[in-house]
């Protein structure tokens, strides 16, 4: 039998009106709740869902044939050429869902979700998809025709890629065939009607499944809703935040869940990202075959991501056994060679192991928050290490300025040692620039203690952060910010060790001139006088410098309260904003109430006049029939009056009758 997928809908109307939806059992342990004729129809439908996925060609025999213009893709041909007993009872099943959808998925919500996880029939899957993301009655559908009209600056990435989107499976395989030339069509229309996310790789898997179902507007649809509502757009922007929450949230189910494996990745550097990102950006589609991944997809279009979540915590407890015996690259191997096919089977195992997982839907949300802390603390840490950098290259700068100005400064005193006088003006001027070159060894020190400091908190910030990929991260960046302090420790001990050279031949050159002076008294007293100036000038640069401190904390200070006001002020906005609402809403309400009290004056009226004309027509009832009442009596008088004269006539002609006779 060849049934299109675009078409279920057609046959779903001969199937008789008075026939009821069969409720689906809400569990495996639950089956009180259903009569023995909806058991054994589940039953039957189990079976043919088990012969559809192992049929060698359900998923890849693909017609050609497109509805409307062309474009429409008939589905795969079922397990048996005639329509079985099974497939009617399928049909007729499913027909039911598909059109009391309404009332089924308002009334009977967990027993779809149920029947899903069962399986969907190749045959509805396009109907039951658009139903189960509300993509039927969409404005975007009416723009698609126009977007293919237009150009977008994701065609060169979208024509790259496609050759790599499902390259085995005969739709897709040809190069400008017709699967090729649909698949961009849908994904350039999304990145014109999306632009932040334009296209990533990964979504054209998504794209290429829905086309094998559907025609490629309704794909779009679907896409777009998927992409919407079922948090794809966040796990496809450029930044992909959604998809780093995945995987902490992953990983975090894993330490809980797996504790063991979780110490062996971790022993191995084998990261969440390394195996899972794929599972969730391409909801298993580039994992298994697709028969088993399709299956997954049902239940994703009903459940959302948590199917994932689940299915990739089965996928590790199955494989514990193996993978704790492995190391990196035989860990990689594994996933990529032997868990696509450990279900050729059928995904029944898979998926029932995976709802044996437990899966908090609270946790994962505290989760998420977390998450967002350590994000915004990452910032902070970053913007704080970029000063720390900024402030280290300048301090280089200042230790590479210092070096030089004491070379020169030994420069100058070799050149004058070579002479054979010296006067006391060139003295002054040499213990001048030795006081000089103090004062910059001690502010050189004081701004690295400063720095030291600062890396200090950001190694004590560190250690208490959670997240291991930024620790790592930022270790490496420390460990690079402890060698430049380490060059700059470096230079700082030369520059000391030049300063040393320079009084030692300063106090060589004093012992050899000593003789020399005149007034030896008045040479002491400037000796004196320019060891205290040295020493007040250092005691002032270790003043300037707690100054420059205070300074910077009360600026640190200065820019809290800045940042508090604004917060205030802000939420003083806020408050004024919500209180400005509450006065429109005070005053549409009292409006809505006079309205309403009008409404009910109004009905109440209507409802006198009404009982008004109800009494006046019940009165001029009355009066009908009082009027009827007596029309009767008076006929019935004028009828007895009639026979009282037929009486007397009849009377009349016997008495004359006897009197002629006698």
């Amino acid at each position: 039998m060849a049934s299109q997928v675009a078409s279920p809908s057609a046959s779903l109307h001969t199937t008789s009106s008075s026939t009821t939806l069969s409720t689906p059992t809400q569990s495996p342990s639950s089956p009180s709740k259903l009569s023995p004729d909806d058991l054994e129809l589940l039953a039957k439908l189990e079976e043919q869902n088990r012969l559809i996925e192992t049929d060698s060609k359900s998923l890849r025999s693909v017609n050609g044939s497109r509805r409307n213009s062309g474009s429409s893709l008939v589905s795969s041909s079922s397990a048996s050429s005639n329509l079985s007993h099974l497939e009617e009872d399928s049909w007729i099943l499913w027909g039911r869902i598909v059109n009391e959808w309404d009332d089924v998925r308002k009334k009977k919500e967990k027993q779809v979700k149920e029947l899903v996880r069962k399986g969907i029939p190749h045959h509805f899957r396009a109907i039951v998809w658009q139903l189960l993301c509300d993509a039927q009655t969409m404005p975007v559908k009416d723009q698609y025709s126009e977007l293919l009209k237009m150009t977008s600056p994701c065609e060169k990435l979208i024509r790259r890629d496609i050759a790599r989107t499902y390259p085995e499976h005969n739709f897709f395989k040809e190069k400008d065939s017709l699967g090729q030339e649909v698949l961009f069509n849908v994904m350039k229309a999304y990145s014109l009607v999306d632009r932040e996310v334009g296209y990533c790789q990964g979504s054209a898997f998504i794209v290429g499944l829905l086309l094998l179902q559907m025609p490629e507007e309704e794909a779009f649809c679907v896409f777009f809703k998927l992409m919407q509502d079922y948090r794809l757009r966040e796990l496809f922007k450029p930044s992909m935040a959604e998809l780093g929450l995945c995987m902490y949230q992953f990983e975090c189910m894993i330490q809980e869940y797996l504790p063991e494996l979780f110490v062996h990745f971790q022993s191995q550097s084998f990261h969440t990202s390394m195996y899972a990102s794929s599972w969730f950006l391409t909801i298993f589609l580039t994992t298994f075959p697709l028969p088993i991944a399709t299956r997954i997809f049902d239940i994703f279009m009903s459940e959302g991501l948590e199917i994932v979540f689940r299915v990739g915590l089965a996928l590790l407890q199955m494989n514990q056994a193996e993978l704790m015996q492995l190391d990196m690259e035989g860990m990689l191997q594994h996933f990529q060679k032997v868990i696509p096919h450990q279900f050729d089977g059928g995904p029944e195992k898979l998926i029932q192991s995976a709802y044996q997982v437990k899966y908090n839907s609270k946790k994962m949300k505290k989760l998420e928050k977390e998450y967002t802390t350590i994000k915004t603390k990452e910032m902070e840490e970053q913007g704080e290490i970029k000063r720390l950098r900024t402030e280290n290259r300048l301090l280089k700068q200042r230790i590479e300025t210092l070096e030089k100005e004491s070379a020169s400064l030994a420069d100058r005193l070799i050149q004058h040692k070579c002479s054979s006088t010296y006067n006391e003006d060139f003295v002054l001027q040499l213990e001048k620039e030795l006081v000089q070159a103090r004062l910059s060894e001690a502010e050189s020190q004081c701004a690295l203690k400063e720095m030291q400091d600062k890396v200090l908190d950001i190694e004590k910030k560190n250690n208490s952060f959670p997240d291991e990929n930024n620790i790592a991260r930022l270790q490496e960046e420390l460990i690079a910010v402890k060698l430049r302090e380490a060059e700059a420790i470096m230079g700082l001990k030369e520059l000391r060790q030049q300063v040393r050279d320079l009084e030692e031949h300063w106090q060589r050159h004093v012992a050899r001139t000593s003789g020399r002076w005149k007034d030896p008294p008045k040479r002491n007293a400037v000796s004196e006088l320019q060891g205290e100036l040295m020493s007040i000038r250092l005691r002032e640069a270790e003043t300037q410098a707690e100054m420059r401190e205070m300074k910077q904390r009360m600026m640190e200070m200065e820019t809290q309260n800045q940042i508090n006001s604004n917060q205030l002020r802000r939420a003083e906005q806020e408050v004024t904003s919500l209180q400005e609402k509450v006065c429109s809403l005070s005053v549409k309400n009292k409006g809505l109430l006079a309205q309403l009290s009008e409404a009910k004056r109004r009905q109440a009226e209507i409802e006198c006049k009404n009982k008004e004309e109800v009494m006046a027509v019940r009165l001029r009832e009355a009066d009908s029939i009082a009027a009827v009442a007596e029309l009767q009596q008076h006929i019935a008088e004028l009828e007895i009056q009639k026979e009282e004269g037929k009486l007397k006539d009849n009377l009349t002609g016997l008495t004359l009758s006897s009197t002629f006779g006698s």
